[in-house]
């Protein structure tokens, strides 16, 4: 379970949260839930999301349920480590679209002092893992993983299923083009 704590910009210690799990769980919902809060306590705070996710906005980032935070979009995660100096709270959304660099980039913002909340899928369409989220859990101090609720059983899903006939790893889309399944029915599905 993750606790917050407080920051020390004395001490100059940080730390990286990662969010993470298939869609429809409530990732960038918890995502925006912690930054509100940082935000309430009068914490700096700078939300970023790579600049191809514009499936609800082009500069916020928005949940499934629709609640949203202004954020920057950035080709890479070099930008987020340029324009953060001034912050004190640092939100990624959508971590799995960047390549590995994000990894070197939260840990510089986390050896400044600063806190990193990264979201992101764990897993792609076909159950692997997807992109720089397995190395950003491996660096974390604190991991949070979501569940949705599987569209064919009901039970916990942690799975991503694509609908659509696309053999793309990168493909941006809501429930027209992915579900939430158990391990019980992406196995199924796929076998």
């Amino acid at each position: 379970m993750f606790l917050e704590r407080s920051i020390n910009q004395a001490d100059n210690i940080g730390w990286i949260e990662v969010i993470c799990g298939s869609m429809f769980s409530g990732k960038t919902e918890e995502l925006i839930r912690r930054v509100k809060r940082a935000k309430l306590a009068k914490q700096k705070i700078k939300i970023f999301k790579p600049k191809q996710d514009v499936r609800y906005s082009k500069k916020k980032v928005k949940s499934h349920d629709n609640n949203s935070i202004k954020s920057k979009p950035v080709n890479s995660p070099k930008k987020i480590l340029e324009l953060s100096e001034k912050f004190d709270i640092i939100g990624i959304d959508e971590a799995q679209f960047f390549d590995n660099s994000i990894v070197e980039v939260c840990n510089k913002l986390a050896n400044a002092g600063k806190r990193v909340i990264v979201a992101g899928l764990d897993m792609d369409y076909k159950g692997r893992p997807f992109g720089p989220m397995p190395y950003l859990m491996a660096i974390a101090e604190y991991v949070t993983k979501l569940h949705a609720i599987c569209t064919k059983t009901g039970k916990m899903a942690n799975y991503t299923s694509r609908k659509v006939d696309n053999k793309n790893l990168i493909m941006v889309g809501d429930k027209d083009k992915y579900e939430a399944l158990s391990r019980e029915a992406f196995y199924n599905e796929k076998n």
